[in-house]
């Protein structure tokens, strides 16, 4: 009996220190830093395809290191989002900070107003790292990864994104406050809450040291500006990846300096996204604060996109697969804001479709002889009389021309080609040959032809389109053997709205670069947005 007691009193001892140590393990795992990262990689095909993979941080193995978020700065609207930005990044540190990661404030050329505090003791004080780098003290401007891509802004003018007007009525205001308008910072902001328990230098050597003297091999960078300081500081992204550390850059605690007026031609915020993506190629992976907060990412309230409503619905040419990749790929990196919709060309149905239309910038087509529900088209002649553009592909020529095969009631347009797109389809050549492209004659200086490399072969059979409307311009055409060239891509004016439509868009077609140029060139001109040249393009490491 006593021998059974004490069995099973072994086995319950033995149950308690299990579970003990299986509870100490999970509450341990819990409080670790759980982030989800995405970096980009090139798929077979040689494109860069977004991935993600997950990161299991302990906070004391962990830094978090805010660069240059200075109290003034001399762009008055970099200044205005740095206002903007602090009191969700403070939210992030002061989390981070209780779950015990190292906040390290980086104003660089501030460090005079934290010279006697605690944080910046802190910094001065660490020993010398065994395997300090011989390069962390120098500005880095790009790394080896950098060279298999092109870099993706001009940011050659500072990346100002005001007016000369107001940049010179800001450079007023701060010698008003006895401030150098070229460097105005004197400190960090005052909305990001300094602890004791942080840090503070713009040193390279002094963070590296303080990581290594913590044992701190991950490294969480926010702050401004991505494309300059955040990217190339001693203790900036590249410095940090290329010296061995696991490093992210979290993507919505940030800005660039990037001025819409330089190539290529996007939106501020856009340029931003554009530089995220360079380093998430080449450089480190990226995170979001609501990965430690919740919520929401940060969005600054002026970054609102142009929406475009790509509509598809057509059985032959795989546009359900190749518009939802070209809006992903393609459209969102032109910082617009693509909702695609997929119909059922079997039943002419196209959900939401007048919804759609109604909240769009833009709209784009590959429809093929649907008879949709009368709202769906009255939403259409109301968006296009409202003078509202048009991008439309391939069989769209002939959208909402069902021959009767539609069901009762549904809405037919027969003369959508003649009467907006500007066309005249009159069926196709076989697909036996296929179509060489070149510019057609006259058109080699329009902006839409601006970066398509001429001659091409589309991957689809030449459509009849002869003669086009008057009030079309001819920008390529396509020609096979014994048959006379015809247009594949022109311009309209239908009243007000600016329609582009090209009869080329087999799936085969997307995989070529000049289509995709061409209808990427497409949907700027029908949005009156400015065409980028490739020659723009800046050479890596000469930009500021």
């Amino acid at each position: 009996m006593r021998r059974l007691e004490s069995s099973r009193l072994k086995r319950l001892l033995s149950f308690v220190v299990t579970a003990t140590l299986l509870a100490g393990s999970l509450a341990s795992a819990a409080e670790n830093l759980s982030l989800t990262a995405r970096y980009r990689e090139k798929d077979a095909s040689g494109k860069y395809v977004a991935k993600e993979k997950k990161l299991d941080w302990r906070p004391e193995k962990t830094a978090i290191v805010i660069c240059d978020m200075w109290d003034l700065h001399h762009g008055k609207r970099a200044a205005e989002r740095v206002v903007e930005l602090a009191p969700r990044m403070n939210e992030v540190i002061a989390k981070a900070r209780e779950q015990g990661v190292l906040i390290i404030h980086a104003p660089s050329s501030c460090m005079a107003p934290y010279e006697n505090t605690p944080m910046r003791k802190r910094a001065k004080s660490a020993p010398t790292a065994a395997d300090l780098p011989a390069d962390i003290a120098n500005w880095c401007r790009k790394i080896p990864a950098e060279e298999q891509g092109v870099y993706p802004i001009d940011q050659s003018d500072g990346g100002e994104d005001e007016t000369k007007e107001e940049d010179a009525a800001w450079a007023k205001h701060l010698e008003s406050l006895g401030r150098n308008p070229k460097a105005p910072w004197k400190s960090q902001c005052d909305l990001l809450t300094m602890d004791e328990r942080d840090a503070v230098s713009d040193s390279g050597v002094e963070i590296w040291n303080l990581l290594a003297q913590r044992g701190i091999d991950n490294v969480i960078l926010m702050g401004v500006h991505t494309n300059m300081c955040v990217l190339g500081r001693p203790f900036g992204l590249r410095q940090m990846a290329k010296n061995g550390k696991n490093v992210v850059l979290m993507r919505d605690m940030t800005d660039t300096m990037y001025n819409p007026a330089r190539w290529p031609y996007v939106s501020h915020f856009a340029g931003t996204d554009l530089i995220v993506e360079h380093i998430e190629r080449f450089v480190c992976p990226t995170v979001t604060s609501e990965q430690v907060l919740g919520g929401k990412p940060f969005r600054f309230k002026a970054d609102v996109r142009q929406k475009v409503a790509v509509l598809v619905s057509e059985p032959e040419y795989q546009t359900d697969e190749t518009l939802p990749h070209f809006a992903a790929e393609t459209l969102m990196r032109m910082g617009l804001a693509p909702t695609v919709l997929v119909g059922d060309p079997k039943q002419h149905t196209l959900t939401g479709m007048a919804e759609a239309i109604e909240k769009a910038d833009l709209v784009v087509l590959s429809i093929r002889r649907q008879a949709l529900p009368e709202k769906d088209l009255a939403a259409l002649r109301k968006y296009l009389a409202a003078g509202k553009p048009l991008v439309a592909i391939r069989t769209s020529s002939h959208a909402f021309d069902a021959r009767g095969s539609g069901p009762a009631g549904g809405a037919e347009w027969p003369k959508f080609d003649p009467e907006i797109l500007g066309g005249n389809y009159q069926g196709h050549h076989g697909t036996e040959q296929l179509p060489a492209i070149t510019a057609a004659e006259g058109a080699a200086d329009h902006p839409i032809v601006r970066g398509v490399a001429l001659p091409f072969q589309s991957g689809g059979s030449l459509y009849k389109t002869s003669p086009l409307a008057s009030s079309a311009t001819a920008l390529f055409m396509g020609k096979i053997e014994g048959q006379p060239a015809e247009p594949v891509a022109w311009t309209n004016m239908a009243g007000k709205s600016r329609v582009f439509y090209t009869s080329l868009g087999h799936a085969a077609d997307f995989e070529n670069p000049s289509f995709v140029t061409l209808l990427s060139n497409g949907v700027r001109w029908a949005l009156d947005l400015r065409i980028p040249d490739p020659k723009e393009a800046p050479v890596l490491g000469k930009t500021p």
